[in-house]
């Protein structure tokens, strides 16, 4: 918990130079020894230890102690002093103590089950492990913005409700929209590819839908992904923007939240080398010789990298992989060939260390009309349900590329977190709706 001078004018906790402090809170732990109650008060800036005594207070505050259950929320004064066995090294001596909010029979103490948690979420996120996570998730919402603005960039927005697919049918939200069949976005992609005609260098963070029939702990049916699209970008580009703005957030991380990462158990050395060194670069046959040759995996050339290859390839290194010129088949429709190989296309994943996988997917897109034209119907796409995107490249198409950052995905890999489920305050998955 802050100090007076360090707090902001609505903190819950206002610590005079005297000694004397004013504190708000939930009542974190409770337990009673030789008379006396202490209580461990939470609030969103840390936890503290409080001891009250009968003699100290008056009858009717003692009955608001004796009251103030679990997650109860209290108001007290009193005198703190250091106190190096209790949690964060200090305690209060209360002298005065009112009971808030009652709070009786909390459903959540220990070994519950991760259906129970989930059922309980809305109560779970009190936990300073979730707690930690979600300050954490606020820092690297804070490091993309700044990463992008410093580039150059201007935050921009695209429509939530869109009329077609743009990274595959079979993972579309339908949405009945003034009895018009509509969609979710997958992303905001085709929208962004008309706005940088506008202003050029354009990025966004939203939330994204895909109807995945997954029940892996990297997979959610809602998430948020950090986008960014430029005009006169190539392939090199997006590749040296995405390892600035992983480096960005991980940097920022680092430098603000070590207090939630010691909560969380994360070993902050398995993230350094990150910083420290440049990440790895293969193409996709290169990824294949690899797990072949390392991992005894034989990926037949022409399939996509699954979890399991993703988690295989990225045991092998400290860094994120960003694998290049994936086979064409496997891609979406907008992205552009390799000038020496029409198989594969110009695009890339980064795939981040200890088995987490993709975290950034990429490319340089198709500028040229008719290929995006050929692409579509080899899709079985109709392209004329496509017109505002193919005007953009009608009317003074210009070489340009762009990328989507999984959000949860870098929260998953930064905490250290066993499912990406725990990396968003209210996850939705195929089987999670609520609360």
């Amino acid at each position: 918990m802050k100090p007076f001078d360090e707090c902001e004018p609505n903190s819950s906790v206002f610590v005079k130079k005297s000694g004397e402090i004013k504190l708000k809170g939930w009542v974190y732990r409770k337990r009673e020894i030789s008379g006396n109650v202490f209580i461990v008060l939470r609030d969103s800036t840390d936890v503290v230890q409080t001891v009250i005594s009968k003699d100290n207070v008056s009858d009717d505050e003692w009955n608001d102690v004796l009251n103030a259950d679990v997650e109860a929320s209290v108001f007290l004064e009193g005198s703190i002093r250091k106190e190096d066995r209790a949690p964060g090294g200090f305690e209060v001596s209360v002298e005065k103590f009112k009971l808030i909010g009652e709070s009786h029979a909390f459903p959540i103490t220990k070994d519950f089950s991760e259906a129970f948690l989930s059922d309980m979420r809305h109560l779970w996120i009190r936990s300073r492990k979730i707690t930690s996570v979600l300050k954490i998730r606020s820092m690297v919402f804070q490091a993309i913005r700044e990463y992008f603005i410093s580039e150059g960039f201007f935050e921009s927005h695209s429509p939530i409700i869109i009329s077609t697919q743009t990274e595959g049918g079979s993972t579309l939200f339908d949405v009945n929209y003034f009895n018009h069949k509509l969609h979710l976005t997958q992303t905001w992609q085709l929208h962004a590819e008309a706005i940088i005609f506008a202003l050029e260098k354009i990025f966004t963070i939203s939330p994204t839908f895909r109807a995945e029939k997954s029940k892996t702990n990297r997979h959610l049916a809602e998430f948020w992904m950090a986008e960014m699209e430029v005009a006169w970008a190539d392939f090199d580009d997006i590749i040296k923007y995405g390892e600035g703005l992983v480096k960005h957030i991980l940097k920022r991380v680092l430098e603000n939240n070590q207090k939630e990462l010691k909560i969380l158990k994360r070993d902050v050395s398995k993230l350094t080398p990150t910083l420290e060194k440049p990440f790895i670069r293969m193409t996709y046959d290169e990824a294949l010789k690899v797990l072949k040759e390392k991992c005894d995996f034989d990926v037949k050339w022409g399939k996509d990298l699954r979890t399991i290859e993703e988690e295989k390839l990225t045991k092998l290194y400290d860094v994120p992989v960003i694998v290049t010129e994936y086979p064409k088949v496997i891609k979406a429709f907008y992205m552009k060939e390799a000038p020496d190989n029409k198989d594969v296309v110009l695009g890339c994943d980064f795939l981040a260390p200890e088995g987490i996988g993709e975290i950034i997917g990429g490319s340089q897109r198709e500028e040229d009309p008719v290929r995006i034209r050929e692409r579509l119907i080899e899709m079985g796409e109709n392209p004329d349900e496509y017109g505002f995107y193919m005007d953009t490249r009608t009317y003074g198409s210009v070489p340009h590329s762009g990328f989507g950052l999984g959000v949860e995905r870098v929260i998953r890999w930064i905490c250290g977190l066993d499912s990406i489920r725990d990396a968003i305050a209210f996850p939705r998955t195929m089987q999670r709706y609520y609360p």
